[in-house]
C-alpha cells in the first residue's frame, strides 16, 4: 500500500458494526461551488468550451462525492455576478442540508448594497459575500472609495465574512489595509497555496511581510485549498512536492486559522476530489488528531458561524 493511502485509510476511517470502512474525522468543506448550465438562462461561469466543468453541480452529485469521505456539510462561495443567483443558491440550500451556508455575491460600493446585504441575510444559511480579483474587479483600488469601506463595516456590523478572491501580492495587500480599515471585519483569503511568492527580492520581502502581519490579526483566516497544481503538463500528488509551501503558511497562521477547501468541481481540472482531499489529509493528520479536526471543521465554525442542519454535522 502506498504510504499516503496507508496514512489516509489510518487517520482518516474506522469500522463500522457491520464491518464497512467509514470515515471518523468529520469534515466541513468551506468551498464548493454550484450551477447548473442547463437553466434557461445558463451561467455567467463556467464556459462551454469547459468539458470538465459544463455541466450541473448540485448538491446529490456533490454529496455522492463527498459524502463517503467523511465530508458532512459544505459551504457555496458564489460563482456568478447575477444578483439573483443569490437567491437561486439560497432556494437549492433550502431543500439540501448538507449546505451549511453560503458565500454570496454582492458590490459593497454600489447604492443598492445595504438593501441587498439586508434582503439576503435575513436567510441564516448566507454567511458573507465575496470580492477580489474576479469579474474584473480590484479590491485594493476600491478601498479609496468611502462608500466601499462603508459597506464593508455594514457586512462586519451584520456579522457576515468577506471571502476574497483569486490571490495575487496585491491582493495580499489590500487584505492588510480592509483589517487596518474594518478591524472588526472577518476575512477569508481562498486559495492562498496557489500564490507564488514574486521572484523580485524586494517585492518578495514585502509579500512576506504583508503575510506576517496578517498572520497577527485573528480575524483573518485561510483557507489551505487549491494546492494541487499543474507542472510540466502534470499535477503532482505526492505531499513532499507541496510541503514546503504548506509548512510556510501553516507557520504564518497557526493550527487556529486555516480552513479545509475542496473548490469542488473547479477542482476537477486538477484531479478527482478523493485525490485532492489525500495531500491535505496526509498533511494535517500528520500534526496530530487536535490539530487535523481544527482544520477539517473546528476553524470554520469560527470563521463562518455556519448552521448545523443534520445531526452528523459537527458543533
Amino acid at each position: 500500500m502506498h504510504r499516503r493511502t496507508f496514512l489516509s485509510a489510518a487517520a482518516g476511517a474506522t469500522l463500522t458494526a457491520a464491518g464497512e470502512q467509514a470515515p471518523a474525522l468529520p469534515i466541513i468543506d468551506t468551498h464548493i461551488h454550484l450551477f447548473d448550465p442547463t437553466r434557461p438562462q445558463g451561467v455567467p461561469w463556467p464556459g462551454k468550451a469547459n468539458t470538465v466543468l459544463y455541466k450541473p453541480a448540485l448538491p446529490d452529485r456533490y454529496r455522492q462525492i463527498a459524502v463517503p469521505l467523511g465530508i458532512r456539510g459544505a459551504i457555496e462561495v458564489e460563482c456568478s455576478t447575477w444578483l439573483e443567483d443569490n437567491q437561486w443558491v439560497l432556494d437549492i440550500a433550502a431543500k439540501e442540508t448538507i449546505i451549511v451556508g453560503t458565500v454570496g455575491d454582492l458590490e459593497p460600493g454600489q447604492p443598492e448594497f445595504r438593501n441587498q446585504l439586508e434582503r439576503f441575510h435575513r436567510n441564516p444559511l448566507f454567511r458573507g459575500i465575496r470580492y477580489g480579483n474576479l469579474w474584473g474587479r480590484d479590491l485594493g483600488a476600491q478601498l479609496s472609495t468611502p462608500e466601499f469601506v462603508a459597506g464593508l463595516k455594514a457586512l462586519a456590523d451584520a456579522g457576515l465574512v468577506l471571502d476574497t478572491a483569486n490571490p495575487n501580492v496585491a491582493l495580499i495587500d489590500a487584505v492588510v489595509r480592509v483589517t487596518d480599515r474594518v478591524p472588526g471585519l472577518r476575512v477569508v483569503i481562498d486559495h492562498l497555496p496557489q500564490l507564488n511568492p514574486p521572484a523580485e527580492a524586494a517585492a518578495r520581502d514585502r509579500y512576506r511581510a504583508d503575510l506576517r502581519e496578517l498572520g497577527k490579526r485573528p480575524q483573518v483566516y485561510v483557507k489551505i485549498s487549491e494546492v494541487l497544481r499543474r507542472v510540466d503538463g502534470r499535477v503532482p500528488e505526492d505531499l513532499d512536492f507541496y510541503r514546503s509551501r504548506l509548512d510556510e503558511l501553516f507557520g504564518v497562521f497557526g493550527e487556529d486559522r486555516v480552513l479545509y477547501g475542496s473548490d469542488w468541481p473547479n477542482s476537477d481540472q486538477w484531479a478527482p476530489y478523493p485525490r485532492i482531499l489525500n495531500v491535505v489529509r496526509e498533511y494535517f493528520t500528520g500534526k496530530g488528531p487536535a490539530i487535523a479536526e481544527k482544520y477539517f471543521w473546528k476553524n470554520s465554525v469560527a470563521a463562518y458561524r455556519w448552521v448545523k442542519r443534520e445531526a452528523g454535522q459537527p458543533r
